[in-house]
């Protein structure tokens, strides 16, 4: 892979808590505890060992990173700040806290780095 474009945003989602007692065992597939933490920017989020986070999470929270990434604010969907919300994973197991930052590169398409076909 060869990253040419510096993303505006990163974000960090950190598992938060449980629904169902005090461990996923028999709940959730990736095997999420407390206090686990991915990053991305533009990626999908990975841990520090590597490991990426439930595909069926993503799948909620990549329209809300996009709504960040055009200026949103996420109080405006119920988050706790304009730059986080919790979210409950698919499958009603874990809990997990999206938190984004500006990383004061320009947006990507207000700096017309996109020339595909489209435009």
């Amino acid at each position: 892979m060869k990253k040419w474009y510096d993303e505006e945003y990163g974000f960090e989602i950190e598992v938060i808590g449980f629904l169902h007692g005090d461990h996923t065992e028999r709940y959730c597939r990736n095997g999420e505890e407390i206090g686990d933490k991915y990053t991305c920017t533009y990626g999908c989020p990975v841990n520090q060992d590597g490991h990426g986070i439930c595909p069926k999470l993503m799948m909620v929270m990549f329209p809300v990173m996009e709504a960040v990434r055009s200026g949103g604010d996420l109080e405006n969907i119920g988050g706790d700040s304009p730059n986080s919300k919790v979210f409950v994973c698919p499958d009603g197991c874990v809990m997990f806290r999206l938190t984004a930052r500006k990383l004061g590169n320009e947006n990507f398409f207000k700096g017309k780095f996109f020339d595909g076909p489209f435009l």
